[in-house]
């Protein structure tokens, strides 16, 4: 008898999960951005909710949520109902990097699902156009004369960014000075004005801006060049050697969400990813598109938190 129980409630927790996916979704979904508009991570929640959008019938939001280093947004989705209705488009630095660098976030990488990995993207080293350099030699001989020295922007402290710019400054030999904002769009506008040096982030943050001729992308912090950006330099070729920073973008939902409705999300996102329009898109930005299933994305989560964690404290970076 107890063998029969068991196996009904095997059943009817299978058959439930199933109806679980098959009704999901019954209302719009919402993917959570924890920055600012027109950052990387929003570009990217945009490129997939279009797509997602499509493929479920309903209406997809894009809900920004900056402020504290992303975990405002963060901390919205890990108390969200776990019901598949509410998502979470994150940056590696925020999701593996804030536990190291904030001990008290009312979040933790266990309250996620992993979904997808969705892209990866090398930084590029982008300069106000105003500079009077053309390449990152002369930009390292001007700074290297300034008297006060490379302001540099990140979109948050003890970011990706913020690592980054303590990391050109050891290398290259210059003093730098840290002015950190609450996402990538603000920096972007100050950047162009002049009132920080140097922004060294994700591509499709800038590579409109580089475009349009009012910033200067100086490296590709990369392994290879990127096709969007044919004539811009590798930071090897460029003469900095072993400067390489990347980043990677995901989808995760509430840790609780029904493990049915996380397949079919994945499945769906699997889709999208390796669609040509994507992938054109993507590549257009600066980025590559990459894919990682839920299984593949939690072992690779749980490599770069143990990772970030050993950078934060050998640079000893803190919160303010």
């Amino acid at each position: 008898m107890i063998r029969r129980n068991a196996f009904l409630a095997i059943a009817m927790c299978t058959a439930l999960g199933a109806s679980h996916a098959e009704n999901w979704p019954t209302k719009a979904v919402t993917l959570v951005v924890p920055s600012a508009p027109a950052g990387s991570t929003d570009i990217v929640a945009r490129l997939i909710g279009e797509q997602l959008q499509t493929a479920i019938g309903h209406p997809v939001v894009i809900d920004n949520r900056p402020g504290a280093s992303g975990n405002i947004g963060t901390e919205l989705v890990a108390r969200a109902s776990a019901d598949g209705h509410t998502l979470l488009v994150q940056y590696s630095g925020y999701h593996v990097g804030n536990p190291a660098l904030f001990p008290q976030i009312r979040w933790k990488t266990s309250d996620f699902a992993p979904i997808a990995l969705v892209m990866r993207a090398p930084h590029v080293v982008a300069v106000s156009a105003s500079i009077p350099v053309k390449n990152l030699q002369e930009f390292i001989a001007y700074e290297r004369k300034n008297p006060k020295g490379l302001f540099y922007a990140s979109s948050g402290n003890g970011s990706i960014q913020h690592i980054a710019g303590e990391m050109f400054g050891k290398q290259a030999k210059v003093p730098v000075s840290h002015v950190a904002y609450k996402g990538a769009g603000p920096v972007i506008t100050d950047l162009i004005s002049g009132q920080v040096d140097m922004f060294v982030t994700t591509p499709p943050s800038v590579i409109g801006q580089v475009q349009a001729g009012k910033l200067k992308a100086l490296a590709y912090a990369g392994t290879r060049r990127h096709p969007s950006m044919p004539n811009v330099p590798t930071s090897a070729e460029a003469g900095l050697p072993g400067y390489e920073v990347e980043s990677w973008f995901a989808v995760f939902a509430p840790a609780k969400t029904p493990p049915a409705v996380q397949a079919r999300l994945a499945s769906m996102i699997k889709t999208i990813v390796e669609s040509e329009t994507y992938q054109k898109k993507i590549e257009g930005q600066g980025g590559f598109a990459a894919y990682m299933g839920p299984e593949e994305l939690g072992a690779f989560v749980a490599q770069e938190t143990i990772s970030w964690a050993k950078v934060v404290r050998e640079s000893n970076i803190k919160a303010e």
